[in-house]
């Protein structure tokens, strides 16, 4: 690599490589670290999915109030983003301004297991869903970037030949039942 120019070394002075305006901070890293995911790419669809509720929520809130066609798509998307478990309540729409990339990644499944202490960490529940020792109703799931619904978290549990799954019944003295039925 060639010597860079005076000029060029008084412009380089100038720049951050290191942290850039449209990045925002660390935001990204943090969340990405936090939440252990595995790519950005899933910070940016995240990200994306956040930007466009936001502004469908600013297009229907421009709205008439006492539009009915307003009304039917508050409650749609109310209903929606409740049922994915990433608002709280279905009661207002100033609940979708709030909406953030975190909103999904605690929807993640591996969060999900770690909130339910299937996991302690969540690198361990990570490794524990690429391994094959989860699944979420009849299906073993192997992405942790699987999104859970409020519905399909009660149907979270271990896969039936699952190591750990015997080992935990086998600390509860419940692995003779266990026995018994396999």
């Amino acid at each position: 690599m060639r010597q860079l120019k005076p000029h060029e070394k008084k412009l380089a002075k100038k720049v951050n490589f290191l942290e850039w305006k449209r990045e925002g901070g660390h935001r990204e890293n943090e969340i990405t670290y936090r939440y252990h995911m595995g790519s950005r790419d899933d910070y940016k669809k995240y990200s994306g999915l956040c930007r466009m509720v936001q502004k469908l929520t600013s297009i229907v809130k421009q709205m008439d109030p006492a539009d009915p066609y307003r009304i039917q798509m508050t409650d749609m998307l109310l209903e929606k983003l409740y049922n994915m478990g990433v608002i709280p309540t279905r009661k207002s729409l100033a609940l979708t301004d709030k909406i953030s990339v975190s909103s999904f990644c605690r929807r993640r499944l591996s969060t999900v297991l770690v909130h339910l202490k299937f996991a302690e960490h969540h690198k361990e529940a990570v490794t524990y869903i690429e391994q094959g020792h989860i699944r979420v109703g009849p299906d073993t799931i192997t992405d942790p970037a699987f999104l859970v619904t409020r519905n399909m978290e009660d149907f979270i549990t271990w896969v039936d030949s699952s190591k750990i799954k015997r080992k935990v019944l086998q600390y509860n003295d419940k692995l003779d039942d266990y026995d018994m039925i396999a």
